[in-house]
């Protein structure tokens, strides 16, 4: 009887360990888990997308404002692009009416990114046949080409944005994390030659994207902003926690840049370009928390509400081109602790009243600018 106890006894010990053991592996391997159950597993040569967008489709826009809509605060459309929203899986670029992505756009991706713009005109948001969260975790030439595919969808909505609801009126380009990279390659390839379209540029705004800073120089067509008063520069960043140095060399070393040709290659030894959201400017001075005018969690919130700003809840200082932001006091400001949600833009935006502020002071900078002369026969 007491040896079969014992034996009992071994046993739950050597069961317990195991799951222990268990346990411990699944969160150790969790990311190469992850990973496996998103991988498409076929190659995108062979690979058949998902069916396009229709622009000229109500359907094809994730926000559309017609333009027989009353403008906002200005006469100013913003063209969005919006950030990954599809984990991956079946599809290297997401279908157009998948139910999860659909809902993260609604309830967290519009409302905080969306938001700070909102309220200054209209708003041009595309739906496109995003690359999948998984195409940002792997380098291989297949999740390059997912990232090239995802701007045809943005190039094409541009164009027609551009034909039928512009109006030659003057315009932001917002793009978030995924949106921005892309935006990226819009500006350089579609409005730094156009001197129309460089003109009536209000700001450019590539949030949570890295860009490398010798494309948007001073002296560019299109170069950083330099200061708050200025139109038709680009305010770019991504940000990081205080102290999270390894994250922030990986960030780097992973970050792929528009080459000649629209490939893509390593961003490199080129320094990334961080321009402070608190400020407005390129600099590396720290911005005190004082000047951030309002962090928002408006996650869940009722499209176009207004939310409450949380005010001097961060301070940010721009260094190695990552903007390091100190903890936000607020506990409605911490990020999930969901595997594929921490991959993702943050379910709340620390600097949506200071775009907001950012993009008002630029409209104001660009309605102040002469009327060009026009030439002498």
């Amino acid at each position: 009887m007491a040896e079969r106890l014992r034996l009992k006894q071994w046993l739950m010990i050597a069961g317990g360990a195991f799951v222990v053991l268990l346990l411990a592996a699944a969160v150790f391997w969790r990311e190469d888990i992850f990973q496996t159950t998103l991988d498409p597993k076929t190659p995108f040569q062979t690979y058949r997308p998902p069916a396009g967008p229709n622009y000229a489709s109500d359907g094809a826009w994730a926000l559309l404002s017609k333009a027989s809509d009353p403008p906002g605060a200005a006469d100013v459309d913003v063209f969005f692009i919006y950030p990954t929203a599809y984990n991956g899986g079946h599809d290297w670029n997401a279908p157009l009416d998948n139910a999860q992505a659909d809902r993260d756009l609604r309830q967290v991706m519009l409302p905080n990114y969306a938001g700070p713009f909102v309220r200054l005109g209209r708003t041009f948001a595309p739906r496109y046949r995003q690359a999948s969260l998984y195409s940002e975790l792997t380098l291989r030439d297949d999740s390059r080409d997912a990232r090239k595919f995802a701007y045809g969808d943005v190039l094409t909505a541009f164009r027609y944005w551009r034909r039928h609801y512009g109006g030659g009126r003057p315009f932001l380009i917002v793009g978030v994390e995924q949106g921005g990279f892309l935006a990226a390659r819009l500006l350089a390839e579609e409005v730094a030659p156009d001197a129309d379209l460089r003109g009536r540029l209000v700001g450019a705004y590539l949030i949570d994207a890295i860009v490398p800073a010798d494309a948007f120089a001073p002296g560019s067509a299109i170069p950083a902003c330099q200061a708050r008063q200025e139109a038709g520069c680009v305010v770019a960043y991504a940000e990081l926690p205080q102290g999270a140095l390894l994250r922030g060399r990986e960030m780097l070393d992973r970050a792929l840049v528009w080459g000649p040709g629209g490939e893509l290659e390593n961003i490199g030894d080129r320094a990334a370009l961080c321009v402070n959201p608190l400020v407005g400017a390129a600099t590396e001075a720290e911005a005190p928390a004082r000047l951030n005018l309002g962090a928002v969690n408006a996650t869940g919130l009722e499209w176009a509400a207004r939310p409450a700003f949380m005010q001097r809840q961060v301070s940010a200082k721009c260094t190695g081109g990552v903007l390091w932001v100190s903890p936000p006091r607020s506990p409605s400001l911490k990020p999930s602790t969901a595997w594929p949600d921490h991959l993702k833009v943050p379910a709340y935006n620390l600097f949506y009243a200071d775009l907001e502020a950012d993009a008002s002071a630029r409209i104001a900078a660009l309605a102040r600018r002469p009327e060009p002369t026009a030439a002498k026969p």
